[in-house]
């Protein structure tokens, strides 16, 4: 697979072996290019000689909070002493490691941009974006996570999250991207409803005659979700003693019917789903620790939809694609969309889907959605919330916070308005006019303000001794830190 990606020293073009670690690195098939965007976008590498505050601040910033994947490569082991490599983790690096302490650093590097390549292509694919919609930092890093050990492990898998999170679309999407040869069924068994007389049978299954009722054997949850995946919902439910009765087959993979003595194979692969905190639950003594750790070799946390707001305009879309499918699909007016972006989902994408969906059902013609869609039940609501005092306690404590760490009034304004911009921006899709006009300012004030940011982005630089574009030669530092250019799409309305 040819992949691509992008490099930065910092500090290292004194040492000769800079240009030859990027040339061993192009020829195991991964073509490095020098960023020339800053931050630059996707994976990339910085390879550096000695580790300083400035090295973990850039790291931060080039990973996008972590965001992107960063390998950080030290030129020789003396870089990474003294606990340097957790300080690079910390500051966003995806991986750190010394160019001469691994026998073949090209091959591994090569290898981590091959996986990167790959996890991303399965994002894109229909199988992910079909099933699950957005496009905020906190999700796509789930995502990512997720695609990769679906698809390069058969680990068995705990995801947590609140009600109406998407844990069991994340559960059958972990199944479909599954590459076991001869994969079987994905079987689901929700745990709040296993009554606990009953239990056995429904996990193992039983022998006819096992008990009274038992006029026929039958197949336990284990037995039909052999060569496949078993889902257990809602695991949290499940009483301590039939978490134990679960221990061997989760751990062996063998089991015993009700009523017979035969031991049973079984391969599945397992994956669990609750709401509620199986760490402190586990620490309480309310959940078993022998439980909790088999089955969750990895975990993965989704996050609510009030932690990925960005999400709601593309989670409507999705929406009303299941919705009106083979129908006209409308778009949500300026008033609706501002009110699905600003209203609280208690129970997150669920939620929002509910209501999307009686949207639709009230809506005719061809236009867009509007406010007499709305549900006559969340109306009144609705007008209510959209009245309210926007400068709310979350806002207040924003100050707070600000001040405390010693932000100046100035710097509240300033820091304020570029969250406004870029929010503004974000809703518009890039559209800088749209923008303007929702901010209540000309595109010229736009404009003029992503010169000023240019502007303070040079003098930090000069500042800090760094250079201030990224033409010529790069070397020395991580050189162009200039902010992120605002959007300057300008094009007319639709």
């Amino acid at each position: 697979m040819s992949t691509h990606g992008w490099f930065r020293y910092y500090r290292a073009s004194k040492s000769p072996a800079g240009e030859d670690i990027i040339g061993a690195i192009n020829r195991c098939g991964v073509t490095l290019e020098r960023a020339r965007k800053c931050p630059p976008i996707g994976a990339g590498l910085v390879l550096f000689d000695f580790v300083d505050t400035q090295l973990c601040e850039e790291l931060d910033h080039h990973s996008r909070h972590g965001f992107d994947r960063v390998l950080a490569v030290a030129t020789c082991s003396d870089a990474l002493a003294g606990g340097a490599a957790w300080r690079l983790l910390e500051a966003g690096a995806a991986d750190v490691f010394a160019w001469d302490a691994i026998p073949d650093p090209a091959a591994t590097v090569a290898a981590r941009f091959e996986r990167y390549a790959s996890v991303d292509e399965l994002l894109q694919s229909p199988a992910v974006s079909d099933e699950l919609a957005g496009i905020s930092p906190a999700w796509l890093t789930a995502l990512r996570q997720i695609v990769e050990v679906a698809a390069f492990s058969d680990a068995s898998v705990l995801i947590t999250g609140e009600s109406g999170t998407g844990k069991e679309l994340v559960a059958r999407l972990i199944h479909a991207l599954d590459r076991r040869p001869g994969k079987g069924p994905f079987i689901v068994l929700d745990c709040t409803t296993v009554s606990p007389t009953l239990s056995g049978s429904e996990f193992f299954g039983h022998e006819r005659g096992a008990f009274t009722s038992a006029v026929a054997s039958r197949e336990g949850a284990f037995a039909l979700a052999d060569r496949g995946t078993l889902f257990l919902d809602e695991v949290g439910e499940l009483p301590l003693a039939l978490q134990a009765e679960l221990l061997r087959v989760i751990q062996e993979r063998v089991y015993k019917r009700v009523g017979s003595n035969t031991w049973k194979q079984v391969n599945f692969r397992l994956i669990c789903a609750t709401n509620h905190n199986l760490r402190e639950e586990e620490a309480s003594g309310t959940f078993r620790r022998d439980f909790y750790y088999r089955i969750a070799s990895w975990s993965c946390a989704l996050p609510p939809l009030a932690e990925r707001r960005e999400d709601i305009v593309p989670l409507t879309r999705h929406f009303l694609r299941q919705s009106c499918e083979g129908r006209h699909i409308p778009e949500a007016d300026a008033a609706v969309r501002d009110y699905l972006l600003t209203r609280d989902y208690p129970g997150n994408a669920r939620d929002l889907r509910q209501l999307v969906t009686r949207m639709v059902s009230r809506h005719v013609g061809d236009g867009p959605l509007t406010v007499g869609d709305l549900p006559p039940d969340e109306r009144l609501a609705a007008a209510q919330h959209m009245r309210k005092v926007w400068h709310d306690s979350a806002y207040q404590c924003a100050i707070r916070r600000a001040l405390a760490m010693g932000l100046t009034l100035k710097e509240i304004n300033k820091e304020t308005a570029d969250v406004a911009i870029q929010t503004a921006l974000a809703d518009e899709n890039g559209n800088l006019r749209r923008a303007a006009r929702k901010l209540g300012v000309t595109d010229r004030a736009l404009q003029m303000r992503r010169a000023l940011r240019r502007q303070d982005g040079e003098r930090r630089r000069a500042r800090d001794g760094r250079p201030a574009n990224l033409g010529g030669n790069d070397r020395g530092k991580l050189s162009g830190q200039e902010e992120p250019a605002i959007p300057t799409d300008q094009s007319s309305d639709p």
